[in-house]
This record gives structure tokens, C-alpha cells and sequence, in this order.
């Protein structure tokens, strides 16, 4: 197969995250993890470090990070992938900007795992 998206995504190295971050990148270096609400919803939540995590966004919504209602109708955790022993922020960069802005190192999250082909290796029993 041929064309962008038979194309094996090419590790990057992010550019500096900080004192907050791991690092920063402006898009994926994985493949789409493809997770539905429900997927996501499945996975418990645990607790990880800011300056563990990779951002896959380099800018932020200044309204987005200001809405009292931001979590309104989503998930109340933000969504990590766990691909090639790296920790990538995939969505929630807002509160993981809030909880970094309230001095706050660590975070709740949801993990998804993913194989080196981007396959998602299910919730962890």
C-alpha cells in the first residue's frame, strides 16, 4: 500500500516541555489510536507526573483554558498514550495547563496503550 497513510510514522524528538512538561511536539508520532468514547471510558484512571508526559499540541485555546465548563461534556480525565515507552498527552492539555498553573506535578489520566503498529492493546485487566 501506498500514500500518507501507509506511511509508519517517524519518531520525533520533542522540543523542550519546560519545567512542566516531558516534551512538546506539534502532532502525533503515533498512529491515530482510534478509541471510541467507550474505550476510553473503560480505562481507570490513574495518577502520572506533568514531566512525564509528551504534548501532541504546541498551542492552547486561552478560551478553552478559561471555561469553568471546559469538562462539561467530556471526560473529566485526560487521554494519554502509552506508545514506544513514552507518555503522549493526546487530549486534555487544558487541564493538564490548569493543574500545572495550580502547582500541582501530577494528574489524573487515562492510558491506552498502543503496539509499535498502533493497535490498541485493550484496558489492562
Amino acid at each position: 500500500m501506498t500514500g500518507p497513510s501507509a506511511r509508519r510514522p517517524r519518531a520525533r524528538r520533542p522540543s523542550s516541555g519546560g519545567k512542566v512538561f516531558k516534551g512538546v511536539l506539534t502532532e502525533r508520532p503515533y498512529p491515530p489510536p482510534g478509541l471510541t468514547a467507550g474505550d476510553w471510558g473503560r480505562l481507570a484512571p490513574r495518577q502520572v507526573l506533568l514531566a512525564e508526559l509528551i504534548t501532541v499540541k504546541a498551542e492552547l485555546r486561552l478560551d478553552v483554558l478559561l471555561d469553568e465548563d471546559s469538562t462539561f461534556f467530556g471526560d473529566l480525565f485526560c487521554h494519554v498514550v502509552d506508545w514506544q515507552d513514552e507518555l503522549y498527552l493526546e487530549d486534555g492539555l487544558h487541564r493538564a495547563v490548569q493543574a500545572a498553573l495550580h502547582q500541582r506535578a501530577a494528574l489524573h489520566v487515562r492510558i491506552a496503550r498502543l503496539a509499535a503498529d498502533g493497535s490498541w492493546l485493550g484496558p489492562e485487566a
